[in-house]
């Protein structure tokens, strides 16, 4: 069974930055696109960011693009959201994932989440 954890979500200002980072083990890391959810109070999870088996390939929500960079490092079993310029309505749990694909109709490909990482901007 795959698990992951996610870690490095916190407290900032808006126009702060934060890193996220996902270890993942249990499956072959590195077989899989990857991508990252976010779930606010009261609403239903949402997707962020996705990026490909090797990295060429990347996808970003509207909302977060030139703001947000997602990497992997397949070596570690692990991928990252770099955060910039964080906003208020960032604020949200923060879930990685094997995804079906890169783009906009990105689902997450297991039904196992992690217990996420907090990310709260203040004002």
């Amino acid at each position: 069974q795959v698990q992951l954890v996610e870690s490095g979500g916190g407290l900032v200002q808006a126009g702060g930055s934060l890193r996220l980072s996902c270890a993942a083990s249990g499956r072959s890391f590195s077989s899989y696109p990857m991508g990252w959810f976010r779930q606010a109070p009261g609403k239903e999870r949402a997707s962020v960011a996705a990026i490909s088996r090797s990295g060429g390939t990347t996808y970003y929500h509207d909302s977060v693009k030139g703001r947000f960079t997602i990497s992997r490092d397949n070596a570690k079993n692990t991928v990252y959201l770099q955060m910039n310029s964080l906003k208020p309505e960032d604020t949200a749990v923060y879930y990685c994932n094997a995804v079906t694909n890169v783009g906009s109709t990105m689902t997450s490909l297991y039904d196992y989440w992690g217990q996420g990482t907090q990310v709260t901007v203040s004002s």
